[in-house]
């Protein structure tokens, strides 16, 4: 199959592709929109390049809304197995702790209980690692004030929690993310101004939040309907950045980046990019 290129409607990326792909969608690698990809010009045809459509989503009607067997079967009334279990796992906590509650509520022997024991049944809230609640001193636009903690990266998204379970770089665009496949659930990305890995490499970059016309900053997050939201900064946000030396195929890092959105997001921690190459150019033909 011969290869074509096109351009990404909304951020003017170039995309190489083949031409048995014309029709199906893909994910534009610097904004993240769903594209679909077009047809391949005729042999002979047009120089210029090629634009794609952004996929357009639409609201599937739910089966039933206008009676028939659909309708119906959604009525259908069903044994209540959720109930069921509730009330099995309520008697089974009744039965446990009837059972041990000798070891749960030991006295001493003046009567008194112990103030130890009774601490130890109430439960503690869950604490992901590396991921503190946001406050005043971890979200901040001050880099003169950033500390950035020695665990991988971590912070908050859109006001929820985020660990970050990879991190990649193609050309000059680092993407710190979360998810088990792409487009990620949630993460952030920075466009700097660089053609590859290597000329990031060993360098410390300092983006103020007074700084014009500052790298492109994507945040990224899915929302409980699975629908993901895209939010693009060029100023206004706080940066700090330092890139390690390359080995093999990875550039490691540190990085604190404040965004400046309502729900004030940021990321700190240590990073362990991928080095992502880009396709080769296809050749001209002769």
């Amino acid at each position: 199959m011969s290869e074509f290129k096109f351009a990404c409607p909304v951020c003017g990326q170039h995309i190489t592709c083949d031409s048995g792909s014309s029709g199906s969608s893909m994910t534009c690698p610097t904004c993240f929109r769903s594209l679909v990809v077009p047809q391949a010009s005729v042999p002979g045809g047009s120089n210029l390049v090629l634009t794609a459509s952004e996929v357009q989503s639409r609201t599937i009607p739910l089966p039933g809304n206008g009676g028939g067997e659909a309708g119906r079967a959604i009525r259908v009334k069903r044994f209540p197995w959720a109930a069921w279990a509730l009330g099995l796992m309520v008697c089974a906590a009744v039965v446990a702790l009837l059972v041990f509650r000798g070891r749960i509520f030991h006295e001493f022997p003046n009567g008194s209980r112990s103030e130890t024991n009774s601490l130890a049944v109430v439960p503690s809230p869950l604490v992901a690692a590396g991921a503190p609640a946001r406050t005043d001193t971890n979200w901040t636009l001050n880099l003169a004030e950033v500390k950035i903690p020695e665990s991988p990266v971590a912070g908050q998204i859109n006001g929820q929690t985020f660990t970050m379970q990879r991190a990649t770089i193609r050309g000059g665009m680092l993407v710190l993310w979360r998810g088990t496949k792409w487009p990620p659930d949630a993460g952030m990305a920075v466009d700097f101004f660089a053609k590859q890995a290597e000329d990031l490499a060993g360098k410390t970059l300092i983006i103020e939040a007074t700084s014009t016309n500052a790298p492109r900053l994507v945040v990224r997050w899915k929302e409980d309907q699975g629908q993901s939201v895209t939010h693009d900064f060029h100023e206004g946000y706080a940066l700090r950045v330092e890139f390690g030396p390359i080995t093999g195929t990875r550039l490691p890092g540190n990085i604190y980046l404040a965004a400046p959105d309502d729900a004030k997001s940021y990321l700190a921690g240590m990073f362990d990019a991928e080095i992502h190459r880009p396709p080769p150019k296809p050749r001209p033909k002769p």
